[in-house]
């Protein structure tokens, strides 16, 4: 009977989609008034042309209706076979029948507008002169002596060159301000930055001619608050006359290689709006002289934000001579995906080994050394090379100047123009009154003599950043506005993975302190879903009798700290790991106590608008309305789940979803009664599965159980479920325990679950859904092949743990760098783990037990997106291990020669080529959320939840680095290996897809994409829905059935980066207004869209404001620069959103 109504709901969702679909023809084929026939029934020329369009469009239309019937009724005849099939074969899945309503009410077919696919399916034109993909190709990657510049090359030049065009010295004084290294942010600024600062008002201020650049806002916007008005006067004027300049303005230098774009847009936006509220400074240049490798993602929010140029440092050695040979260190960075060049932002990279003194002002450390005035004889630093700075003085200036001067010289003819960057400074320089003098002084009097002798045609002097830029496009015959690629050469791709020297790559930091990464991941997770749910919080409250009644200021706070908590470990010593213990500990503390902020504004602004009388809300801080799922202990544990309490009443379950579409989602939530019932916000039973929680491999609590079930949430929206005690028992998990080998072991039994313990595997391991078969191993418990029923093909995809050891030789691995003594070696155990298998009606998994590593690997059996990939749970300790690092192999039979792909920043995919010519450590890519190996037939994703390492070393593996434990510093200046590991939990989702259609020439692609399954497997890894149970206390309260935003769910590939409630520029609190970042995914058409569980199509992009927002009246809808700080030129309110595929986009909101 079940089947017949199911057949029977989909023969009326058939009729519903022609009807409906006819309605939309007639619609859309209507003409104008009749007033436009001329005499005769003749249509005027234009009137033809919109007649022939709209016939068009009515036979695409009629195409398209045919297509949507035809998946359709392929769908329904798919649904039967996997229904005989259940009922065929119940035990296969243990009743993985779910809710038919549910069933019914997901679409099995995205509707996927063609001119959607065109993007990623074109054929891709060469855009670019450089493409870091083809460089790579051809570097020897060998490191000859180049002679006083150890890894370049002997520089010449004709003394004569600069007759005609004199040289243009640009010496820009800076200081780089961690915040956090060897010492905690706190520390730093009491000990150097407060010092560096209020000295730089000083100095300035008496030297006219000084000038200065200033990065990092985090350590301004604190030293801002504590300096006096005149003081803030001072820095206004500097800022005004060109003397002290903000560079990037964000509020850390940003990591670029673990960092998801989120949190890299956010901390920029952060210190924008700092910078506007409180100095009304516009950065238009970006500096970025320590971050461990450059991604093009970072130019791309650069460019976006409005920024004209920006400047890079720490790239490979190899990488930096060749581009010095050819030079090409000042280029125009596109992206991959950009044929136009509209992405073009005007790069300079600095040439040599770091950006301390010694390698900026020329090729020769040990000449640039003696104009570092620091470190006069007598000074607590020294020159390496035993040739200490003179002071300068009448009778050793013009032997002194010609000195600096042949250094500029050479250095200029790396580049295409004669205009010359030499930055001057170092990690937390100028803290001392002695420096500006010593550097000021001496440097004034070699620029005096050379810039009055003309026979030298140079031209030097103190400049900024801009003041370089500016010159620089004058010298060129370029305005910032017409900058074009006609003389600079434009380079694609990105800067990964980092050497500095000889085979010591930067990639080992990929995975460093793996915990916190995570809990990088989580706190983004949080702040996303409480800024927009706060927002939406903050408008309604506006609707109210009350406007006071919703806490919106004290919760606003606590926004704030947070972005300013997530921003500051977005700094390059942070979320990389490369900090000193008890810093990592302050990060850590940091990052913990935001979380536990955010849950309260969640929870405030949840219980506000799940309530059906808002004039009714009352928070009380000692008895929260809404109980949060799981509890963090403190800062370096792993949380603990909530335990619901029941009853014979009803106990409401609030429900969040932080993804821009309607979503099917698993919940699961701790219970104290395995006798349970859910029940959905209307009543009506929904099915669930009752599983034991396990204390350890064989005993269960008697006290705690899980209860999962399938929810329906809106997009951005809360629904509510029930949860109820019963009388009769639920449908309850069973259990499998292979405990070969372990007679001994004792395994609690009770009479609620059903557990079978076996000392030998006679039928193999296996669980399964509708959509695949996995089947693995007796002895490891590791999976080893995937069947996809929709074809019956087996597939290797095989799970294994393997171990690095560190070199032997004297550089070994540390915190930066990843040094192995050669290949990974298997995990070897010494006796068969204990094997867990679940069955269950929502889930299945096989659990293995090993000494250092947990692992689970789930399979859900509900419909719709959850079920198409395997969960991996890992959950790892290493806390005992001497320089060992822990990887997860994934080996398959996917024929990918020697390419992979790794996204950059989850913002876009970059793909990356295996080479022998480099060391195994160099073939290690930053991975954030994903990465990918595919042949024709198939793509192999692993999508991950936290930033680590991986690589493909051999076609068909996907290898990521999950922890690292060293016991030595690698010399790179932190002074401590890794000894302060977690217990971590490394959450993954592996997604195996078929491919069609495959372009013959992708193989030379600088560009690939996920599919839109993967887009959303991603976006549900990263953003998890988040249940709360109504407090005891509250359950007779009267609560909407749901809280739903949106008026439909957003296409497939828009996603809602943020929705941010703008600070008042007049009390520091929340305004009105609300920062709505978009970004429209490229994603790739050419995998099946049928049956995949999404929830959404696709529009070109295109979406109408009056069509957002449910409830809400849009009042002010305008174009902005990423970070707010430009407007569109009209500066109208937007009717229609129109993205580009890949665009991000701010708009700045007013809802009402």
């Amino acid at each position: 009977m079940k089947l017949s109504r199911q057949f029977a709901v989909f023969g009326s969702a058939i009729f519903c989609v022609v009807v409906f679909s006819l309605y939309l023809m007639l619609d859309h084929g209507q003409l104008d008034s009749p007033a436009i026939l001329h005499k005769g029934g003749v249509f005027p020329k234009g009137q033809l042309s919109i007649l022939q369009e709209k016939i068009d469009n009515l036979e695409h239309l009629l195409a398209e209706n045919n297509e949507i019937i035809s998946n359709i009724r392929d769908s329904v005849v798919s649904l039967s076979e996997s229904v005989k099939d259940v009922h065929g074969n119940p035990e296969s899945v243990n009743g993985s029948k779910v809710s038919s309503d549910l069933l019914a009410s997901i679409p099995l077919l995205i509707p996927v507008d063609p001119q959607d696919c065109q993007f990623a399916s074109k054929r891709f034109a060469k855009s670019s002169d450089v493409q870091m993909l083809d460089v790579y190709d051809i570097l020897p990657f060998d490191n000859p002596d180049g002679g006083v510049w150890k890894q370049g090359f002997d520089i010449s030049y004709d003394e004569h060159e600069w007759d005609e065009s004199p040289l243009q010295v640009y010496v820009v004084p800076h200081s780089h301000n961690d915040p956090g290294w060897l010492k905690t942010f706190d520390d730093y600024f009491r000990d150097q930055t407060q010092h560096i600062l209020n000295n730089m008002v000083i100095k300035l201020q008496e030297y006219k001619k000084m000038k200065f650049v200033w990065s990092e806002i985090s350590y301004f916007s604190k030293w801002w608050n504590v300096i006096d008005s005149q003081k803030r006067d001072a820095v206004k004027r500097l800022i005004e006359g060109g003397q002290l300049e903000i560079v990037t303005g964000g509020w850390v230098m940003t990591d670029e290689a673990s960092s998801h774009y989120f949190g890299m847009i956010d901390q920029l936006l952060e210190g924008h709006q700092w910078l506007e509220i409180n100095l009304g400074v516009k950065p238009k240049f970006a500096w970025a002289v320590d971050p461990f490798g450059h991604s093009s993602t970072m130019s791309y929010i650069l460019k976006n934000a409005g920024f004209s140029s920006m400047l890079i440092q720490r790239i490979h050695y190899s990488v930096k001579k060749h581009f010095s040979e050819q030079k090409t260190l000042e280029f125009f960075w596109r992206q991959n995906w950009d044929p136009r060049g509209s992405t073009d932002i005007l790069c300079h990279m600095m040439p040599f080994y770091s950006y301390d003194v010694p390698h900026t002002c020329g090729p020769d450390p040990k000449i640039c050394c003696q104009f570092d005035f620091k470190r006069l004889p007598g000074g607590r630093i020294s020159c390496p090379w035993r040739v200490p700075p003179e002071a300068i003085h009448d009778g050793n200036v013009q032997r002194r100047a010609m000195m600096l001067l042949d250094q500029y010289r050479k250095k200029s003819k790396l580049y295409r123009n004669k205009v010359v960057l030499a930055p001057l400074g170092d990690d937390f320089r100028y803290n001392e009154g002695s420096e500006w003098d010593q550097q000021f002084q001496n440097y004034q009097k070699l620029f005096d003599y050379m810039n009055s002798h003309p026979e030298l045609h140079v031209k030097v002097q103190f400049g900024t950043l801009s003041d370089y830029f500016h010159a620089l496009y004058k010298a060129s015959g370029l305005e910032e506005r017409n900058a074009g690629p006609s003389v600079f050469p434009v380079v694609s791709g990105d800067f990964f993975t980092y050497a500095d020297r000889e085979d010591h790559y930067w990639s080992g930091y990929f995975t460093s302190r793996p915990f916190y990464k995570r809990l990088d991941r989580i706190l983004e997770s949080h702040l996303r879903a409480a800024e927009i749910l706060y927002s939406f919080a903050q408008v309604h409250s506006q609707r109210s009798k009350d406007t006071h009644v919703f806490p919106s200021t004290g919760n606003y706070n606590l926004l704030v700290e947070a972005r300013r908590n997530l921003g500051l470990f977005q700094h390059h010593d942070a979320i990389t790991g490369t900090s000193k213990e008890w810093v990592v500990t302050d990060y850590g503390t940091r990052l913990f106590h935001s979380i536990i902020n955010l849950k309260k504004v969640i929870i405030d602004s949840a219980h506000f608008l799940i309530l059906k009388d808002k004039d009714a809300y009352k928070a009380d801080p000692a008895v929260p309305f809404l109980q949060m799922d799981d509890v963090q202990p403190v800062q370096d544990a792993l949380p603990r789940k909530t335990i619901i309490q029941l009853s014979g009443y009803p106990r409401n379950l609030v429900i969040y979803n932080p993804t821009e579409q309607e979503r099917f989602s698993v919940v699961s939530v701790y219970v104290n009664s395995p006798r349970v019932k859910v029940l959905s916000s209307m009543g009506k039973p929904v099915e669930a599965q009752i599983s034991a929680v396990w204390e350890d491999a064989t005993r269960t609590s008697t006290d705690t159980f899980q209860v999962s079930f399938l929810a329906r949430v809106p997009p951005l929206g809360l629904s509510i479920y029930k949860l109820i005690g019963v009388s009769d028992s639920s449908s309850h998990a069973e259990y499998n325990l292979y405990m070969v080998e372990k007679e001994s072991m004792k395994v609690t039994r009770d009479d609620i679950f059903k557990i079978k313990v076996l000392h030998s595997v006679t039928t193999g391991i296996s669980i399964q859904n509708p959509q695949m078969k996995v089947w693995f191993s007796e002895k490891s418990g590791l999976m080893e092949k995937i069947k996809t029923k929709d074809d019956e093909k087996e597939h290797e995809v095989k799970v294994e743990f393997m171990w690095y050891g560190t070199t032997t030789s004297r550089d070994k691995s540390g915190a930066y760098l990843f040094l192995p003594d050669g290949e990974a070696k298997p995990y070897v155990i010494s006796e068969v783990p204990v094997i867990r298998v679940t069955h269950g009606r929502i889930f299945s998994e096989v659990t293995c037990f090993y000494e250092h590593v947990t692992h689970t690997l789930r399979l859900y059996n509900v419909p719709g997106l959850e079920m198409q990939s395997l969960e991996i749970v890992n959950i790892v300790d290493i806390t005992k291990e001497y320089n060992h690092e822990l990887a997860m192999r994934i080996t398959s039979n996917v024929k990918s020669q020697n390419r992979f792909f790794t996204d950059l920043n989850g913002f876009q995919i970059q793909p990356r080529r295996t080479l022998a010519k480099l060391p195994l450590q160099a073939n290690f890519y930053p991975l954030t959320t994903m990465a990918y190996i595919q042949d024709a037939n198939l793509r192999l994703t692993l999508h991950s939840a936290q930033s680590l390492g991986v690589s493909s070393l051999k076609p068909g593996q996907l290898e990521v680095i999950m922890d690292r434990r060293l016991m030595q510093d690698d010399n790179r200046g932190l002074g401590q290996g890794l000894q302060d590991n977690k217990i971590t939990a490394n959450l993954f989702r592996v997604l195996l897809e078929k491919r069609s259609e495959v372009d013959e020439g992708e193989i030379k692609k600088p560009v690939s994409y996920p599919s839109l399954l993967s887009h959303a497997t991603s976006m549900f890894l990263n953003h998890p829905v988040i249940p709360m149970a109504v407090h005891l206390n509250y359950n007779s309260v009267s609560l909407l059935n749901e809280f739903s935003p949106l008026k439909a769910s957003m296409p497939c590939d828009m996603e809602i980066v943020n929705l941010r409630t703008i600070q008042s520029k007049e009390n520091m609190g929340p305004s009105d207004e609300a920062a709505l970042i978009l970004h429209r995914k490229g994603f790739d058409c050419r995998f099946p869209n049928k049956n995949t569980g999404l929830v959404c199509s696709t529009t070109q992009g295109k979406i109408s404001v009056q069509m957002l927002f449910k409830e809400l009246k849009t009042e002010r809808f305008l174009s902005m620069s990423l970070s707010l700080m430009y407007s569109a030129p009209d500066n109208s309110n937007v009717k229609d959103i129109q993205l580009n595929p890949m665009e991000i986009a701010t708009f700045q909101i007013q809802l009402r």
